[in-house]
């Protein structure tokens, strides 16, 4: 099954396949050449003939001797260019495989374990198709060609050689695959949790150094590296032994083969000049079977990975997306409508109610944990409620597609993500086609114009992997400069000014509430700045609304609230 699903990836390729197949096939058969006419050269030159009785062996041995090279050379290109173009499908796969599973189904991996996968395990197939495939589709063909060949001379050496060559192409080979098939399945998984072990051991290396916690994860690292190095061992250990035994059996079959041909010789069925002949291209033919046991060594840590990167796509789809999607309403009029949700066994939402006509500001507060941001999350089609409706102008909002229902929120998270790329990059993100001047009008409503103009390489500046050149507070100023850029008719703000400063989050929040005129806003927040603007304020707890109402009313109620206002506004201060 798996076999069959990593084969159907050559299919696109098959041209390229097929010729590599060729080219590799004619490679093996023009050494086989030069090994058995350079046999005959000598054998010929021991009798002391004229120059002109071996020309045609001195053509033969420079003619193959020139077009064996050529020929490697072209089955590498092409074998190596094919293998990078099906390397190139399968990462393309892989995205479309995580794609539509983010960002729910993705939680069931850790981040090292996925990034194994998508890493690790894909260059692990890179031995796929030009050691595990192509050596056995060219074994096929030079097997069948020399074993005819040799039956020209005598039934008996043609399937001498013919049985030699097969005992090894296949018994050698599934004896390997039997034995190496669970070291190196086995080797696939704790490389994959080695990974995971490091990633995290580098994502909080801080807080280990902070807590001293250096040996215990030191001694966590040795327990996984101490197996995975033994697995590396045993199959070593394995390669070797079947080297051994290739060779060993390709002798026994050129000593086999020489004594049935000498007394052919003898009795002059084979003339004594093609004795060297025919041992010395019976040698060189079991190059075509030599890399079979090695191809049968990969094979399980080639169909391990294989494995693992098809297990994404069984990765249950959190969001379904509708046969017939409609066109999403270009100012929407959203309702929340007995929403509940859990990510679990534990319920997050518990019948939530929330109307946002267009251009209402809606700001939800409450303690962390509440679930303030699922509900940002449920709006932008991360997941899907467990019972009750989100409508967009009446109609469930699983009717369009979240890519449509994504096009017209603009988000910024409290946890801003940025690839490691320039300033401009990671700004058109929102905008593809924007300008310089429309970036540079985005960052300076954000307020962070003035710091891009005080870089060298201004827009240019690479930021570094997620962002970590800069600073919190200008980070999740870039991610405000990227809502404004996109422009869209919702604005949900999660925690917007979670990183910033007093002074800066002040201009920050004026800046937002001016872009946000006549936008549908979802605020979700637990600082006081900006609140006192909203159209409505809604109180979670625990996941169900406990208070709404607007903030002079809320604020002077003696509330949950008003004590909610109160201590945010003094560690505000």
């Amino acid at each position: 099954m798996i076999l069959s699903k990593l084969v159907a990836f050559l299919r696109p390729h098959r041209s390229q396949v097929a010729l590599a197949i060729v080219l590799s096939a004619l490679t093996i058969g023009a050494s086989i050449s030069l090994m058995s006419t350079s046999a005959l050269l000598i054998s010929m030159a021991a009798l002391h003939p004229s120059i002109s009785a071996v020309g045609v062996a001195v053509v033969g041995v420079r003619f193959f001797g020139i077009t064996r090279g050529l020929f490697r050379y072209a089955e590498r290109l092409v074998s190596h260019s094919t293998s990078f173009k099906v390397l190139a499908n399968f990462r393309v796969w892989v995205y479309s495989a995580i794609e539509p599973i983010a960002p729910a189904g993705i939680t069931r991996f850790r981040l090292g374990d996925l990034l194994s996968r998508i890493l690790s395990d894909i260059d692990n197939l890179e031995n796929f198709f030009v050691r595990v495939f192509l050596p056995p589709a060219t074994a096929l063909v030079i097997v069948a060609t020399v074993s005819l060949y040799m039956s020209m001379y005598s039934t008996i050496l043609g399937a001498i050689l013919f049985f030699g060559l097969l005992f090894i192409g296949v018994a050698i080979s599934w004896i390997t695959l039997s034995v190496s098939f669970a070291p190196g399945t086995r080797l696939t998984d704790l490389r994959s949790a080695l990974r995971e072990q490091i990633v995290d051991m580098l994502q909080g290396l801080a807080d280990i150094l902070s807590y001293g916690q250096q040996a215990q994860f030191m001694a966590k690292l040795r327990s996984i590296s101490q197996p995975f190095y033994e697995q590396q061992r045993a199959l070593g250990r394995i390669n070797a032994m079947q080297t051994g035994f290739t060779s060993l059996a390709t002798s026994l079959v050129i000593f086999s083969m020489a004594i049935v041909a000498i007394p052919l010789v003898n009795s002059n069925s084979v003339k004594g000049i093609h004795l060297a002949v025919i041992l010395l291209g019976a040698m060189a033919s079991f190059e075509a079977v030599q890399n079979l046991p090695q191809a049968m060594n990969l094979l399980g840590a080639n169909l391990r990975s294989a494995a693992r990167l098809f297990d994404l796509e069984q990765t249950t789809v959190a969001v379904s997306e509708p046969s017939q999607p409609q066109a999403v309403p270009s100012h929407p009029h959203i309702r929340f409508s007995q929403v509940s949700f859990s990510y679990g066994q534990e319920p997050i939402l518990r019948s939530i109610d929330l109307d946002l006509p267009p251009g209402k500001k809606v700001a939800i507060v409450g303690k962390s944990g509440a679930g303030k941001s699922t509900l940002g999350h449920l709006l932008l089609r991360f997941w899907q409620p467990d019972q009750g409706e989100i409508s967009l102008d009446g109609m469930d909002i699983s009717h369009f597609h979240s890519d449509a229902v994504r096009k017209s929120i603009s988000l910024v998270s409290q946890d801003t993500y940025l690839f490691n790329t320039s300033i401009r990059e990671n700004l058109r993100i929102a905008k593809p086609s924007a300008s310089d001047e429309q970036i540079m009008a985005a960052c300076s409503h954000a307020g962070v114009d003035s710091f891009i103009e005080s870089l060298p390489k201004k827009l240019d500046t690479i930021v570094g992997e997620r962002g970590m050149q800069i600073s919190g507070g200008e980070k999740q100023r870039l991610a405000i400069a990227r809502a404004i850029l996109k422009d869209a008719p919702v604005l949900v703000l999660d925690e917007p000014t979670s990183n910033l400063d007093a002074a800066t989050e002040k201009m920050v929040v004026s800046t937002l509430l001016k872009v946000a005129m006549g936008k549908t806003v979802l605020w979700i927040s637990h600082r006081p700045a900006g609140l006192s603007e909203m159209d409505e304020i809604v109180v979670l707890r625990d996941g169900a609304i406990v208070e709404r109402g607007n903030h002079a009313v809320l604020a002077a109620s003696g509330t949950a609230y008003s004590d909610f206002w109160s201590s945010a506004t003094i560690e505000a201060d």
